[in-house]
């Protein structure tokens, strides 16, 4: 299969409208609308469950279960004070980035609707020259344009109010995709080109498919957690992101050595089973497609983890996309390494068979 025929101009358009959306953790609704009327076509039914995760099942008769896995959730911030003087302070929802907020626009999402709003910081003039304070939770906050406390009330905004970044899809140089939420709903957008291609291939699976979207990976693998249980399957294949560590200030020492354009990056850690992960790896090297390694230590900090650990032991492996400048609104990643994760896993999905164990001691 060349890469290059990959992505369609219809999976492009698809791409742009889901990753511009909003999926906040916890409020993941929407962006599941929309993934799952992509699915749709390709899928024969569909799961979902009480907190929003979204599976599109081929051959949900099989006893034998194959998960193919992202997930849908942006990191984003709750209000938690409003001044008298009507200007926000927030807390973390996920693992946002107090450093990058200064000077960003935002959306508040309330039942009236997106209220916008600006982070905002001191001007460079009246900032003390000998103890410049830095960014940070305590200090950072939103301004609506408001004077007090009921102006903003009035708008619909209230504590528990979701805050999310506006900044859109972009494409840099022709084969850099940038946005927000990039972590991770390119793992979603993957997953569902992985159906694509079995569906417009006609390659018929000799067991149940079955593609999922988790929620709340960002805040605890919580999604994961739950589905897991629901669907109890034998295999779990997860896909998220990785950092690029060929970019500035990053220590290849502690992070590894791993660049965005050179590949899917195939993960070394207790829950990667390793029959799968070998399968993966065979399969790469057999089809040519490009492939890093990554040692992750005690934990893949990954979907991964929950499905490894649930039901007595899912034989579970992890395939990462090199994405630079992770938990920023301008999130990385390479064309041809999407592409080639979307290959790698479609190739590893034909390569396993009904009833496979993968037994540790096989």
């Amino acid at each position: 299969m060349s890469t290059e025929s990959i992505l369609k101009d219809t999976s492009i358009t698809f791409l742009e409208s889901y990753l511009n959306n909003a999926s906040p953790t916890g409020y993941e609704s929407e962006g599941q609308k929309l993934w799952m009327n992509y699915l749709t076509p390709y899928v024969d039914t569909f799961i979902t469950d009480t907190y929003g995760t979204a599976v599109g099942v081929i051959n949900p008769d099989a006893p034998f279960k194959v998960v193919i896995e992202g997930h849908a959730d942006e990191i984003s911030w709750y209000v938690n004070y409003i001044t008298d003087d009507g200007l926000l302070y927030v807390i973390r929802n996920g693992g946002s980035d107090h450093q990058i907020a200064p000077s960003k626009r935002v959306h508040i999402h309330t039942k009236k609707g997106i209220v916008k709003g600006v982070f905002g910081w001191p001007a460079i003039h009246t900032r003390l020259r000998d103890k410049e304070e830095s960014p940070k939770i305590s200090n950072i906050f939103i301004d609506l344009g408001c004077e007090t406390k009921e102006q903003v009330l009035e708008m619909g905004v209230h504590v528990g109010c979701v805050i999310t970044y506006p900044d859109e899809f972009m494409i840099l140089n022709e084969n850099k995709f940038v946005c927000r939420a990039i972590d991770n709903r390119m793992g979603g957008f993957m997953i569902a080109e992985v159906a694509r291609l079995l569906k417009e291939n006609n390659k018929t699976l000799p067991f149940g498919l079955y593609i999922v979207n988790s929620v709340q990976e960002e805040i605890g693998l919580r999604g994961a957690e739950m589905i897991a249980q629901t669907i109890k399957p034998n295999i779990a294949i997860v896909t998220d992101v990785c950092h690029d560590t060929s970019t500035p200030m990053i220590d290849k020492k502690v992070e590894g050595d791993l660049k965005m354009g050179k590949g899917p990056v195939i993960a070394y850690a207790p829950a990667v089973q390793n029959k799968l992960r070998d399968l993966i790896v065979d399969t790469a090297e057999e089809k040519n497609i490009p492939f890093q390694r990554h040692a992750t230590s005690r934990a893949t900090g990954t979907d991964t983890d929950a499905f490894a650990y649930s039901n007595g032991g899912v034989a579970s492996a992890l395939i990462s996309l090199p994405l630079r400048y992770m938990h920023t609104t301008v999130e990385m990643v390479h064309r041809e390494d999407v592409e080639n994760v979307i290959q790698l896993i479609y190739e590893s999905l034909l390569k396993i068979e009904n009833n496979e164990t993968f037994s540790y001691f096989k």
